[in-house]
């Protein structure tokens, strides 16, 4: 008897179905999309200028950026009209007179309220809408952050970070996975330039599936030819993120930083601007208008891709695409608040996406 599947269906089997270590060449790729409005407004070039508690996720050796207070910042991103959910929030504590900072970063991405229609279909033929259910797959990341600066003169600042993550992700009551990983960054900052190295998943990140369905379920699969799925582990290899960028004086008051990123990646070809087998490289541009240090305007261009024309009817001429952004931000004292607008596509149709964040410099009370 055919049977009726959703969502729950096609992530749960894309998963995983055998028993053994997968490589996956777009593994926990949540962790890509980004952190913060600015960096997101920046079109994710933010590996060589970031310098607050986003620097976590960024890049974590610009934590050191974090002078004498704690830094905080959380947003809000909701993507594909509403349907996922991305929440992010970090926290960065400078100790020992500037000279270390340790960061603590918490990021969710989610879709919920997924119909399970997995028993919509009785065994008689009959629909029944009541046997509809609903759940969420939501992914986390836990980040436990450390930086420190190797050295520091009036000239030039060098610092070093690493990354300590734990990933859990979860599929309504079905599956779960545990994952580990470790990255690690470097950064050197001028008065004007600045360059940046983060390696992503240096060990490998590996995510341990487990599945767990009831009799009546693993039934159902078995009738409609879909294979249960069984534990297994996923791997995330290496990527490797190169930047620089460079500070304009236009005036006393107005300042323009401009920067690009490339994206490396070790695990094949993939539909990249440079393309090859294994090693892709994917760049990020953006720039940073700010006026006074208050004010900032902000635009970028990421995911550059090959796609089909959308004018094209026989479905062979190819275009490049990509994503672009742009955002703004101003600052009240302690208070920044940043605010990012993208869409993932420049073809028909383009889906939007608003993005949120604010950061709080909590300043200490000044002695008596």
């Amino acid at each position: 008897m055919k049977q009726s599947f959703t969502a729950f269906i096609l992530l749960t089997l894309l998963f995983s179905n055998k028993g053994y270590s997968q490589f996956r060449k777009y593994s926990n790729e949540f962790l890509n999309i980004g952190a913060g409005a600015r960096g997101l407004a920046m079109g994710n070039a933010q590996v060589a200028s970031v310098s607050d508690a986003t620097a976590g996720y960024w890049n974590p050796a610009g934590l050191t950026g974090v002078k004498n207070d704690p830094n905080a910042t959380i947003m809000h991103a909701e993507y594909f009209a509403g349907i996922a959910k991305y929440d992010y929030a970090s926290l960065a504590i400078p100790v020992q007179d500037n000279k270390r900072t340790i960061g603590f970063s918490l990021l969710r991405f989610a879709v919920d309220d997924i119909p399970n229609t997995l028993f919509l279909v009785e065994p008689d033929g009959s629909i029944n809408y009541n046997n509809i259910q609903t759940f969420s797959s939501a992914d986390y990341a836990f980040l436990f952050s450390f930086a420190q600066n190797l050295k520091q003169t009036d000239d030039i600042n060098i610092s070093f970070g690493a990354n300590a993550k734990v990933i859990y992700r979860k599929v309504g009551k079905f599956a779960t996975a545990w994952g580990f990983g470790l990255d690690a960054g470097l950064q050197i900052r001028a008065k004007k330039w600045h360059v940046g190295v983060m390696a992503r998943d240096v060990t490998t990140t590996f995510n341990a599936w487990a599945f767990k369905f009831t009799e009546k379920e693993k039934e159902v699969l078995y009738l409609t030819k879909n294979d249960i799925p069984v534990k297994s582990t996923e791997i995330t290899a290496p990527r490797l993120v190169l930047g620089g960028g460079y500070t304009f004086n236009i005036s006393k008051s107005v300042k323009l930083m401009a920067e690009a990123n490339v994206d490396v990646t070790f695990d094949g070809k993939r539909n990249t601007i440079l393309s090859s087998d294994p090693v892709s490289a994917d760049p990020h541009l953006g720039l940073e208008a700010s006026i006074k240090d208050v004010f900032f305007v902000r635009g970028g261009i990421t995911n550059f891709q090959r796609a089909l024309a959308d004018e094209d009817t026989t479905n062979q001429k190819k275009v490049w695409i990509y994503q672009p952004s742009i955002g703004a931000g101003f600052r009240i004292k302690n208070v920044q608040l940043d605010y990012a607008f993208s869409n993932l596509a420049n073809q028909s149709n383009p889906l939007f996406t608003h993005v949120i964040s604010l950061t709080i410099n909590f300043k200490k009370k000044e002695e008596n």
